[in-house]
């Protein structure tokens, strides 16, 4: 008898999901899995695995792919499905703003604001729209 084929096994959906995780984060920061590979120290091919969800990732590589993603490792094991990025962003807001110019941080703050004051606008316009209907 041969053993199943790693495709035909079924996987571990948390493995799927931080690899998911791991490849839309990548995707979006526009990084090859070479990139990620060079500048991790973690081969190109295991890169591949983990994020089809076969592979585990260890914690030390977890560190490393969060670390060159910018993000919190916690972000990455949240077991929501689609956890809330904003509680794991803000967690790694202060060391991101370390590294800007006084001038990005004060753009960094008033965009904050801009984003605040759109969303209570919108907010108005709903209720305006509901109370006029």
């Amino acid at each position: 008898m041969t053993p199943p084929s790693p495709d035909s096994r079924s996987r571990d959906p948390e493995l799927e999901r931080l690899g998911e995780r791991l490849r839309t984060t990548r995707d979006y920061l526009g990084m090859s899995q070479q990139y990620v590979a060079d500048n991790t120290g973690i081969p190109r091919s295991a890169v591949s695995d983990i994020e089809r969800g076969a592979r585990r990732v260890d914690s030390l590589e977890l560190k490393k792919l969060a670390k060159l993603y910018r993000q919190p490792v916690s972000w990455f094991l949240s077991e929501e499905s689609e956890p809330d990025i904003g509680e794991h962003v803000l967690a790694g807001l202060p060391r991101a703003l370390a590294e800007l110019t006084q001038g990005d941080q004060q753009e960094v703050l008033d965009f904050a604001r801009y984003l605040r004051f759109r969303q209570a606008a919108e907010k108005e316009d709903g209720s305006d729209s509901k109370n006029q209907g």
